[in-house]
């Protein structure tokens, strides 16, 4: 069986495009660690098109199964929900852990675990 052949030109197009961008926006976003300067900086880059490169190919995915299955295939979209609600909260929370550690720089303090009163 050849699944290539079961595919009609348009999904083929429509697969193969949301797999190149999503790809390619991915690239992007890891390109951004190496581009900017500091932390604060290169955190914005991986967030952002991470999640948008992950929902296009997943979108590519749930196309391409659909077509080849002659049914609604939406098991991805579980998938895209835990991505769009996790890697923004990831990447909001390791700045929060940044800004603290710069801080407690700025003012002297020893980071967290070392030193201090017991």
């Amino acid at each position: 069986m050849n699944i290539a052949a079961d595919l009609p030109w348009w999904a083929a197009v429509a697969v193969a495009f949301l797999l190149v961008l999503g790809g390619l926006i991915t690239l992007i976003g890891t390109l951004g660690l190496l581009r900017l300067q500091h932390f604060y900086q290169r955190m914005h880059g991986p967030a952002i098109t991470i999640a948008l490169g992950a929902g296009c190919i997943l979108v590519a995915s749930m196309l391409y199964f659909t077509v080849t299955q002659s049914r609604l295939v939406i098991h991805e979209l579980l998938i895209s929900v835990f991505v769009l609600m996790t890697a923004p909260v990831v990447a909001m929370m390791i700045m929060r852990a940044a800004v603290y550690r710069d801080l407690r720089a700025r003012h002297g303090l020893p980071p967290d675990g070392e030193g201090g009163p017991e």
